[in-house]
């Protein structure tokens, strides 16, 4: 057994997916494929999978996630239909449009999910740029960030987990968590930036993150309500979801949980306005307006 090895642990039914990051004596250190979990088990306690069996692609990775994608498909060219129809019925004649979706800033605390979240943004033509950024330092990295790309859509994520051993405080307290206390600075220093949760939509938290607390910082989507593990790729989806919404039109978590893997046990949030724009006539570069 070695340094990237897939591989499934026997004491949890081989429920989760894991690389093996790297081994420390007789133990190893675990990385989600599918789920963000960073996790330690013995080398004893490990079943090595496959590799032909292990779909690291992200399309790939769930049947669950490839219909969010296939849903998210259809949402675009729905509202592309719905704009069209609105030209030629206000102008009676066959006019063009331009698109400006909202733009996202998405920093993750995995390099691996960033690579795979910037290649689907790519497939979804969300404008998005992203930063590999460790939890603990998320908070100065927006700080320098936003005022740059002036983003429309944030989502801040990477691994979290309730501790083994809490130092004291349960599920309530921050303290009891890996990575939830960064993710709510990092939340916190973006409501300082832009109070108006319409203006800049945040969507912040991985898996067993304190939903609450990164509503009560200024959230509008969080992980996780049931402090369940969360898909790698659920906020990527309601940020692409965002991304193409209309401003006129506002959306609840209710809305949107049939493009995430994990549902309302896994995320989570408030009713938010869309960040899609529509502009008229037709031109041919948009990326010059925005």
């Amino acid at each position: 057994m070695r340094q990237g090895d897939y591989v499934t642990r026997k004491s949890y039914g081989g429920d989760v997916m894991f690389k093996i990051e790297r081994i420390e004596q007789l133990k190893a250190i675990l990385r989600g494929v599918d789920y963000r979990l960073l996790a330690d088990a013995p080398l004893v306690d490990l079943t090595i999978s496959n590799p032909a069996d292990v779909m690291d692609h992200p399309r790939s990775s769930s049947p669950e996630f490839r219909e969010s994608l296939r849903r998210l498909a259809v949402s675009q060219m729905q509202l592309q239909e719905k704009n069209q129809l609105s030209i030629n019925h206000k102008q009676n004649i066959d006019k063009s449009y331009f698109e400006v979706p909202g733009k996202v800033l998405h920093l993750d605390g995995d390099p691996t999910y960033l690579r795979k979240s910037m290649q689907i943004y790519g497939e979804l033509r969300v404008p998005a740029e992203g930063f590999y950024v460790p939890e603990a330092q998320m908070a100065d990295a927006l700080h320098r960030l936003l005022p740059q790309i002036r983003p429309d859509i944030v989502v801040v994520t990477g691994h979290d987990g309730i501790l083994k051993h809490r130092k004291s405080g349960g599920p309530s307290s921050l303290s009891s968590y890996k990575n939830s206390q960064n993710f709510v600075n990092a939340v916190q220093i973006a409501r300082q930036y832009e109070r108006n949760r319409d203006s800049m939509i945040i969507i912040a938290g991985a898996c067993q993150s304190h939903f609450e607390a990164l509503l009560r910082a200024g959230a509008n989507f969080a992980s996780s309500p049931s402090r369940i593990l969360i898909h790698a790729l659920d906020p990527l989806c309601i940020a692409a979801k965002l991304s193409y919404t209309s401003v006129k039109d506002t959306i609840s978590m209710l809305d949107i949980v049939e493009l995430t893997v994990t549902g309302l046990d896994g995320l989570g949030g408030v009713e938010t306005r869309g960040s899609y724009r529509m502009g008229v006539p037709g031109i041919q570069h948009t990326e010059d307006y925005v």
